[in-house]
């Protein structure tokens, strides 16, 4: 099965019907792999900033319909909570997006394919494609249907930025490698503690942090050593 056939089974996996597949094709190649074969200008930078664009506009659309109480700056709040890069590295993870990006040796070799702002790039990049192939309406039906797990948390009161989950893909898929996580302190009267969490990564300490709870902790620690190792 040769690339463009990958790339079809893949966004037939994923429910998405499409048309032209070279908008596809073109969402999936980064600027390094063009670079190499010396066609610059087809690379992913350009739907890469419609489809920044795009989802933008489907999140302040649904924002607006869905939460008619809230106040612009709550809306705001939400919207950059909803398209930033760890929102979109999350469901780049998800879909496996990285083992269908064309990438140049030299980005191979920094482990291009498990970086999370490269991966978010191309999610955005794809429903820049969507957008252009099948029109505003129905790239709106897909991209909300792909945020749907993460739009229910928000329904649900709480959305989750689960960086546990999101350091844990990261660090398997980059260094093969499952993060573990230590109580080293805690502190208060019975009723109202704090602990403070660390996350080790091969028996190196990565990152620390303190929360109510040992779990809330945890997702701290998780926080910075996500922070510190996806610059």
């Amino acid at each position: 099965m040769d690339w463009s056939d990958r790339i079809r089974k893949f966004l037939d996996t994923i429910g998405w019907e499409i048309k032209d597949i070279k908008f596809y094709e073109q969402a999936l190649t980064h600027t390094s792999f063009a670079h190499e074969r010396g066609k610059r200008r087809n690379n992913n930078e350009r739907l890469e900033f419609l489809g920044d664009a795009v989802l933008e506009l489907i999140v302040s659309d649904y924002l607006f319909e869905a939460y008619p109480k809230l106040s612009e700056g709550k809306l705001t709040k939400l919207r950059a909570d909803l398209v930033c890069e760890a929102s979109l590295a999350r469901l780049a993870f998800e879909l496996n997006i990285s083992q269908y990006i064309l990438l140049g040796k030299g980005e191979i070799i920094s482990g291009g394919s498990t970086r999370p702002s490269l991966l978010g790039d191309t999610v955005e990049a794809l429903i820049g494609a969507l957008y252009l192939d099948i029109g505003l309406e129905k790239c709106r039906q897909y991209v909300l249907e792909l945020y749907k797990p993460i739009l229910q948390e928000l329904q649900e009161g709480v959305l989750r930025r689960d960086y546990k989950t999101l350091l844990q893909e990261f660090s398997q898929a980059r260094f093969s490698v499952t993060p573990s996580y230590r109580i080293v302190d805690e502190s208060g009267p019975d009723h109202s503690k704090e602990f403070e969490a660390e996350v080790l990564m091969i028996n190196e300490p990565v990152g620390k942090g303190w929360g109510r709870s040992k779990k809330e902790a945890e997702q701290a620690a998780a926080k910075v050593a996500w922070s510190k190792l996806t610059p």
